[in-house]
């Protein structure tokens, strides 16, 4: 099984958006789903800070700031 994991904090519109795709798509393609907040870590806010969302599919980066439903359904049907 596929594993999607989403880098983001709160009050991000954009994070917001990329969940809502990720959420969906896993209402049709079964996959493992971690959200991690970045807010509060600084090893996590220098890698990501500025990029977020970043969406890893099975340990690779695949998407960064925006992630549309086509593109993520390929990722994880795949």
């Amino acid at each position: 099984m596929r594993r999607v994991v989403l880098y983001s904090r709160p009050g991000c519109g954009l994070c917001d958006e990329a969940r809502r795709v990720i959420l969906a798509e896993r209402g049709r393609t079964p996959f493992e789903f971690e959200d991690v907040d970045i807010s509060g870590s600084d090893a996590l806010e220098l890698e990501y800070g500025i990029r977020i969302p970043v969406v890893f599919v099975d340990g690779e980066e695949r998407f960064e700031i925006a992630l549309d439903q086509e593109s993520f359904a390929r990722a994880v049907r795949l």
